[in-house]
């Protein structure tokens, strides 16, 4: 993918800080990745790395975190379900919009922000796919 995704045109979380023209190969593949993820689907750090067959969540969660504004990155979640700390509200706007399966939280929780339902949520990289392809 040569596209440039540097450039933060694409509606999602604001780039965390000043970042370079070019991005690693392994960034890359991640963010192609999230972008595969149909809407109202999440993968987990993990799902993503495993699909990758390389490196594992805490990796994917630093890309997404230096670079995922550029893809729709409330689809790429944490294996609770848990809505991203900071960014809940924008990716409950954005789970809603795409109905996004969705779990009601305990009362006792902090502001009461429902969570994912991971069971009805989780894409395994394939079904769903608008091309219905396995990956290579």
């Amino acid at each position: 993918m040569s596209e440039d995704r540097t450039s933060g045109s694409r509606t999602g979380a604001a780039p965390a800080g000043p970042v370079t023209a070019e991005l690693p190969v392994y960034a890359e593949r991640v963010l192609d990745v999230a972008d595969l993820i149909p809407p109202g689907r999440v993968m987990t750090y993990g799902d993503v790395a495993e699909w990758l067959g390389d490196g594992g969540p805490r990796q994917v969660g630093r890309v997404m975190a230096l670079y995922g504004s550029a893809v729709p990155w409330w689809r790429v979640v944490r294996a609770d379900g848990a809505l991203l700390p900071g960014h809940e509200l924008r990716a409950l706007g954005h789970y809603r919009e795409e109905g996004t399966p969705l779990r009601a939280s305990p009362r006792d929780t902090d502001g009461h922000v429902p969570r994912l339902d991971m069971k009805r949520a989780r894409w395994d990289g394939v079904t769903g796919h608008p091309d219905e392809e396995a990956h290579t």
